[in-house]
């Protein structure tokens, strides 16, 4: 598969004739996306759904699947969007094509007692004997085995001990993809990356860095 990293939540996979992108919020790159197969997104805040680029981007994809998280389904249907809306259901499969979709997990993590808590449901994309895992903004659902990981590196709800004990729990065979990186400078940034690279696993774990270096095949 080949993915890239449209800033921060946002992934881009491309696996034969599919365009498959998650999370297309107010931090990432959405100029020119066309020909998309697929959008996903894992939970309603703007950093994962851009309430005014995102719709948009929706109708300039008229033939992609749109595949969200159930509450974000329905502010989605009040923008006219309910015609074309699939709930993410965990514990469910969808075929996309030769990529096999499986929805985890069902919450947001808690970001202070103050805020409410939100549905948030990751996704497991599968092709090519691949595995992805995209959690959202949660570190508590359990993918199963999977190839690489999309671990979230900064967010209001963060800490960078839970981060390590995400990885270390849901290990992946190939290393993490870092995600969820929009508020960080590029010195903070490689603090992160260094703290999971170096005690994510016993002996380390690799990192994949893929900002700024357009598709990469993994």
């Amino acid at each position: 598969m080949q993915l890239t990293h449209r800033g921060h939540a946002c992934l881009l996979l491309e696996e034969q004739d599919q365009r498959i992108l998650v999370d297309p919020g107010t931090f990432s790159d959405l100029d020119d996306l066309t020909g998309l197969t697929a959008v996903l997104v894992t939970h309603q805040h703007p950093d994962h759904l851009d309430p005014r680029r995102g719709p948009e981007l929706l109708r300039a994809n008229p033939d992609a699947r749109v595949l969200v998280e159930s509450q974000t389904a329905e502010l989605l249907a009040d923008q006219g969007l309910g015609g074309r809306l699939e709930r993410l259901e965990p514990g469910g499969r969808v075929d996309l094509g030769p990529v096999e979709l499986r929805p985890v997990g069902e919450q947001h993590a808690v970001i202070h007692p103050w805020v409410e808590r939100i549905g948030n449901t990751g996704v497991v994309l599968e092709a090519g004997g691949t595995a992805l895992f995209h959690p959202g903004d949660a570190l508590d659902a359990d993918p199963g085995p999977v190839d690489l990981l999309a671990v979230p590196v900064n967010a209001p709800w963060g800490k960078i001990a839970e981060t390590l004990e995400f990885v270390r729990r849901v290990p992946p065979r190939r290393g993490v993809v870092p995600v969820h990186d929009g508020l960080l400078n590029d010195t903070g940034r490689s603090m992160y990356l260094k703290h999971i690279g170096d005690f994510g696993a016993e002996g380390g774990v690799e990192v994949l860095d893929l900002r700024g270096v357009g598709a990469a095949t993994l």
